[in-house]
């Protein structure tokens, strides 16, 4: 009788493994190390999710360059015989037992089991498995992993459940996971409801960490940022049903405004809320100006417009002043078209985890609900211009030789924006926020600060996109919260 290769003994297959995940890891498009030389790699917790052949292996790394490592989540198959799993989810074998690791979230086998051990709620033993009180959990459901995720990764059980594996870990409570449960409890927000999650207990070295979290699946038209940018390419050629050239999308983005303004106020009334001292505002405008100072030094394109936007971080300051207050609450943090799913019933917001390269502490920080306002009339620009580049077959920084057919595409697609952030502010007032036309230094201090982050940001990595967050920069010192 042959005995079989893979071991129970978790630690031992994680050995077996280590010589492999530096050259993978390297290549994991969600390892904040990519393009960098092979990290060092320390499994630091393995627990058998599942024994047999295949197995899978949950590991937690520490990995990086030296002092520089970070906490990593993998989930890994192990297979002594069937069939190979594709060659992008392979990660090697060992070079002792032979045995072939490999991506498990790929595996339905695996991803099936995973959901069967987190809806058990075994919270014995290093890592833990929580249920939340009457969460509907069916099983029998067909995973397969959502292509979309770029920080974690994402796998669909049929159209009822979504589990969400993080894979960059930081020790303490995930964003994401108080914010699903207070607007669980807030009852009619649009939002997806959290079902269960898995973390690790007080006995691993960093503490309590949030490992995944299991949620509702919101079936839907798509996102906010294809249906958007088709819109708006079908108003900058004039194939708008509504309103050409200035339509569409605005019935939508009023929606969208409604859905934001209730999602904030729910998130107000279930967790932290209060206003800021002068001196906490003093604090803020001058966080925002060391961003921007920051930003210069990096691009310098934006050093026209320092001076102005200075002045707008000192309005900023100056409404502490004359006795305004400022309420802070926890915010959404990363919100965009591609952050809300239109479902049957209107728009849902998806990804409360905030920026996930960001340390905990601020991603859990009180902020003005206007930030996230701000980033998605930011989101609204970058629509409109995407579509344009599409139209044009032109990057934003080559448009100019577009001619005066150019000029006129561009003017519609400004307008297309105008339009949908007014939609958007209105929808927003409408469902019981603030409208942020009636706060126009707040409004305008935190979309400057998203648009010089998206300056920093295509400096780096899009040169010929950096035209888009100029343009605003511009627009925004200029004093123009809005430009056709």
């Amino acid at each position: 009788m042959n005995t079989p290769l893979i071991t129970t003994d978790a630690p031992r297959l994680a050995a077996e493994l280590r010589e492999l995940l530096p050259g993978w890891l390297a290549g994991r498009r969600w390892f904040a190390g990519k393009g960098e030389s092979a990290p060092v790699v320390e499994p630091v917790l393995a627990d058998l999710v599942q024994a047999g052949d295949p197995a899978l292996l949950q590991l937690i790394v520490r990995a990086g360059q030296p002092g520089q490592e970070e906490w990593y989540q993998l989930l890994v198959g192990v297979r002594e015989q069937g069939p190979e799993p594709p060659a992008e989810a392979v990660i090697g074998r060992a070079s002792g037992s032979g045995l072939l690791f490999y991506e498990a979230t790929g595996d339905p086998e695996l991803m099936s089991g995973l959901l069967a051990h987190l809806a058990a709620e075994d919270a014995d033993g290093t890592v833990e498995c929580h249920r939340v009180a009457d969460a509907d959990i069916p099983a029998g459901l067909t995973p397969h992993v959502m292509t979309a995720e770029q920080s974690n990764t994402s796998i669909a059980f049929g159209d009822k459940l979504m589990l969400k594996v993080l894979r960059r870990l930081q020790p303490g409570p995930h964003p994401e996971l108080e914010m699903l449960t207070a607007l669980r409890r807030a009852g009619d927000v649009p939002s997806a409801h959290p079902l269960a999650w898995m973390q690790t207990s007080d006995a691993f070295a960093a503490g309590r960490t949030t490992l995944a979290i299991l949620q509702q699946f919101v079936p839907s038209q798509g996102d906010g940022w294809a249906l958007a940018t088709r819109e708006a390419a079908e108003c900058i050629t004039g194939e708008c049903a509504s309103v050409a050239p200035f339509g569409g999308f605005a019935e939508e983005a009023h929606a969208l405004g409604r859905a934001t303004a209730q999602v904030h106020t729910a998130l107000a009334q279930q967790l932290d809320s209060r206003h800021l001292a002068a001196d906490e505002i003093g604090a803020l405008a001058a966080e925002l100006t060391r961003r921007l100072d920051e930003a210069v030094d990096t691009v310098p394109q934006l050093v026209p417009f320092a001076k102005q936007l200075r002045d707008i971080h000192r309005d900023l300051h100056g409404i502490a002043a004359r006795g305004h207050p400022l309420l802070v609450q926890r915010v959404h943090g990363d919100l965009h078209l591609g952050q809300v799913l239109r479902a049957k019933d209107g728009w849902v917001l998806i990804d409360f985890e905030g920026e996930p390269g960001h340390p905990l502490e601020e991603r859990r920080r009180l902020q003005p609900a206007v930030r996230d306002v701000a980033a998605m009339l930011r989101s609204f620009d970058y629509a409109a211009h995407h579509a344009l580049t599409e139209v044009l077959g032109a990057p934003p920084g080559a448009q100019a030789q577009a001619g005066l057919k150019g000029s006129k595409l561009a003017r519609r697609a400004s307008a297309w924006a105008v339009h949908n952030r007014r939609a958007f502010s209105a929808g927003y007032a409408q469902a019981g926020g603030v409208d942020p036309r009636c706060a126009p230094v707040l409004l305008r201090a935190f979309e400057a600060d998203k648009a010089v982050y998206e300056a920093v940001y295509e400096a780096r990595n899009r040169p010929e996109w950096l035209a888009i967050p100029l343009a605003a920069v511009r627009r925004l010192a200029q004093g123009r919260p809005e430009a056709v």
